[in-house]
């Protein structure tokens, strides 16, 4: 139920005589913080007495992660050491403009509608078979990437890329999906219809596997394009209880056909929270 409709189911309960602008801001605040980011952008418009408490600092702070002065504190941008106006403004921040931490090599960023915790891996802090070998892998610095440096795949036969994350990092009681960030170039070969077996698991744990393709003519597995112009395809789901800390483990792996495969530039993998439809 909206925010709205409880409220209202609330003033008939007790009379048309309530009067909600009474209660202190930070118990408007408090009510707002057990709805929506959503609804609590909404509902600043009730009232004077609620646009104050959806604008205070008090409510925006339950919004953003309980770590995040950490997680900023391991940013080398500028911008992550700016002073903020309010707790909503870097709310905001977080959600449009990705934030580089620990070294470059990851990127970390707000979920809009639920102040989740997202991130992407950076190719380089990935383990991926021969990228050392300049015959099989380069790395270069393309404009579009949010890193300094992406993958670029030459030719190989056994396509294998590894990542981790630590669950400690990741919202708790939160569904997320991982996902292969990549683009395609001139001399892409070797993956039409090729499967490709994808993992996602803690360690020790169970393992969801499935089959991707990489191919954007194949129709099983369509790539749609994102916004910051890379392809994606998701490897997998995994939900973090947040229970214990322990290693979550991604792969995409092709040993089985001894059939050269080029022309893929790997950004990094994502992972970020997936809601159900």
């Amino acid at each position: 139920m909206e925010t709205e409709s409880i409220i209202q189911a609330n003033s008939s309960k007790f009379g048309a005589g309530v009067d909600f602008s009474a209660l202190p801001e930070d118990c408007i605040a408090g009510i707002l913080a057990r709805t929506s980011i959503r609804d609590a952008c909404r509902m600043s418009t009730v009232s004077p007495e609620f646009l104050s408490a959806a604008e205070s600092d008090a409510l925006w702070e339950t919004f953003l992660p309980a770590d995040y002065r950490e997680i900023i504190g391991r940013s080398s941008e500028s911008s992550a050491r700016q002073d903020f106006s309010s707790k909503k403004e870097l709310f905001f921040r977080l959600c449009n403009s990705p934030l580089l931490i620990d070294g470059g090599k990851k990127s970390f960023w707000l979920d809009k509608e639920s102040g989740k915790k997202c991130y992407m891996i950076a190719a380089r802090e990935l383990t991926i078979i021969w990228s050392e070998t300049p015959r099989y892998w380069t790395w270069i610095s393309p404009p579009q990437s949010r890193f300094t440096e992406v993958a670029n795949l030459k030719i190989v036969w056994w396509f294998v890329i590894k990542g981790k994350m630590n669950t400690c990092m990741l919202s708790p009681c939160t569904n997320y999906a991982a996902y292969l960030i990549f683009q395609r170039n001139d001399i892409f070969d070797g993956f039409e219809d090729n499967p490709i077996e994808s993992s996602i698991g803690v360690t020790g744990g169970e393992t969801a596997k499935k089959v991707i393709y990489l191919d954007p003519e194949h129709d099983i597995s369509p790539n749609p394009t994102r916004i910051d112009g890379w392809y994606e395809v998701e490897l997998g789901e995994f939900f973090n209880e947040g229970r214990e800390s322990v290693e979550l483990e991604m792969s995409i792996m092709e040993v089985n056909t001894f059939i050269g495969k080029s022309g893929l530039l790997i950004e990094g993998i994502e992972i970020r929270p997936k809601f159900c439809s």
